[in-house]
């Protein structure tokens, strides 16, 4: 006989759960029934608020480990050498909802959650090094044209182009997402990015630009659209199977650690914007360092607890780790953890999956979830400054050195002066024929319903990268037959000079 006695959440004995209350043999069922109360009004509230981008997702847990010694770069423990972090991998695309099919072209999130002793990193990025924007006011008007039309409710490629082609700065992440690399075979087949510019400072002070880069191990596979088109009409959940079994079976994935370090002050003489979120920093300006492996080794014993309630900020780092001038990784610090507030609760970090490893102790007071309540472990400390002995009190070694602001405002403008074409050109030069077709194709095939006059707007982008490129896309067009496209015979209203300096 099983050793466990079925309870109600209080902790009362169940004596029966397979049979309701009821007024006699057939009378009415009872309100003193609190057990079948209980279950229905739980089975109310199982669901969360999903997540309003990135709901579709599937994570592990796993640990990292430094082997390269960065210690002149950074004091942070957690990227010495030797170092061995248990750590949570969340990956996900971005436009699906949570019960959307894996197999879809789309960026992929990989966000990842570091349990250091000196508190909880996260780094939240991408299987792409770049993103569509660079400003956060155009962020959520961007998601907007991902999710689904006000009027049909069904996605809208004519917002999507629309909005792509009034803003050349997407190009990047555009050919990367139309190429063979936006259709992964499975989380273990792809790159994982930092995506922005963070920074790191050393024992000394000094402060160093740096990318994080993320290199599977099990090497680059991906689908074609009529690949993945086969694989969804047999499974919706492909990526979670995939993810799931390998490690299951002890075939654990993993990722090489590589950062890119830039000195604080070559930021202000490099020919693009180093913080620019739709730039990469070239690889032979600043080559890629070795400093250790990730590897995927267990799974979740419940997905619910432990991945859809897992919660990632880049607002989550430890000393000699930190921001930098990023306008959207500025924005992301307060975005992110405020959409974690909404939808898991005001202390939300109180949740196992979130919780550091390390003591915890804060001034925040009440609220919904805080289950633990006053975390200063002093009764009389509920404020600060305060006189109470054996009060948590601030750490000024923690303090990172001054973040050195190039007094030339104009430098880092992100609306006049970028390049949105050459980094794109050196991507393209890269394709051969066969990947060139594909990215063509995949481009057309994206643009069923869209107007001719997008259309051309777009390809008119296409022309400044390569003329190759525009030409590609347009006869790609025409022979899907779209709307009988005919370039010579499209009005083009033309883009406002801000929205071509944008």
């Amino acid at each position: 006989m099983c050793a466990k006695k079925l309870t109600t959440t209080a902790g009362s004995p169940v004596p029966d759960n397979q049979n309701s209350m009821t007024a006699g043999a057939r009378g009415p069922l009872l309100m003193q029934d609190y057990q079948l109360l209980e279950k229905l009004a739980h089975q109310n509230r199982e669901r969360i608020p999903e997540r309003t981008v990135h709901a579709k997702g599937w994570g592990a847990h796993g640990t990292l480990r430094i082997t390269g010694d960065i210690s002149k770069y950074t004091c942070a423990k957690v990227l010495q050498p030797g170092s061995e972090t248990a750590m949570l991998a969340r990956f996900s695309t971005v436009a699906g909802e949570a019960g959307a099919a894996d197999h879809e072209r789309d960026v992929r999130g990989f966000a990842l959650k570091f349990y250091t002793e000196e508190g909880n990193w996260d780094l939240v990025g991408n299987n792409t090094p770049v993103f569509f924007v660079r400003d956060p006011y155009k962020f959520a008007d961007f998601i907007h044209t991902q999710k689904r039309h006000p009027r049909t409710n069904l996605r809208s490629p004519t917002a999507m182009w629309d909005f792509w082609s009034l803003s050349p700065e997407s190009l990047h992440q555009v050919t990367i997402l139309m190429s063979d690399r936006g259709l992964p075979v499975t989380p273990m087949h792809m790159n994982g990015y930092g995506s922005h510019t963070y920074s790191l400072w050393n024992a000394e002070g000094e402060r160093f630009w740096v990318k994080f880069h993320f290199k599977t191990e099990k090497g680059h596979e991906h689908y074609t659209n009529a690949e993945a088109e086969d694989v969804v009409g047999k499974t919706r959940e492909g990526y979670q199977e995939a993810l799931y079994n390998t490690i299951e079976g002890g075939d654990y994935p993993r990722w090489k650690v590589q950062v890119q370090i830039m000195p604080e002050a070559e930021a202000e003489v490099t020919s693009y914007n180093p913080f620019d979120l739709t730039k990469v920093w070239p690889h032979d300006e600043y080559p890629c360092i070795d400093i250790g492996v990730m590897e995927l080794n267990r799974n979740p014993d419940n997905y619910f607890a432990e991945i859809e309630n897992a919660a990632f900020s880049p607002s989550n780092i430890v000393p000699g780790i930190s921001f930098s001038p990023d306008k959207m990784l500025q924005a992301r610090i307060f975005s992110y953890a405020d959409a974690h507030r909404y939808r898991l609760g005001t202390h939300y970090e109180q949740l196992p999956v979130n919780r550091p490893v390390c003591p915890v102790h804060h001034y925040h007071k009440d609220g919904t979830m805080n289950y633990e309540g006053q975390q200063t472990g002093v009764t009389d400390a509920y404020y600060e400054p305060n006189s109470v002995d054996g009060a948590p009190e601030e750490v000024p070694a923690a303090m990172e050195p001054a973040l050195k602001i190039d007094g030339n405002a104009d430098r880092y403008n992100h609306r006049e002066g970028n390049d949105d074409f050459g980094q794109v050109t050196a991507l393209f030069e890269l394709f051969d024929d066969g990947q060139r077709k594909r990215l063509f194709g995949n481009i057309a095939a994206a643009m069923g319903g869209v107007p001719a006059e997008i259309i051309e707007r777009q390809c008119r982008l296409f022309d400044q990268v390569h003329a190759d490129y525009g030409k590609g896309v347009r006869d790609a067009v025409k022979s899907a037959n779209l709307g009988k496209y005919d370039p010579n015979a499209v009005p083009v209203t033309e883009a406002t000079p801000q929205d071509a300096a944008e």
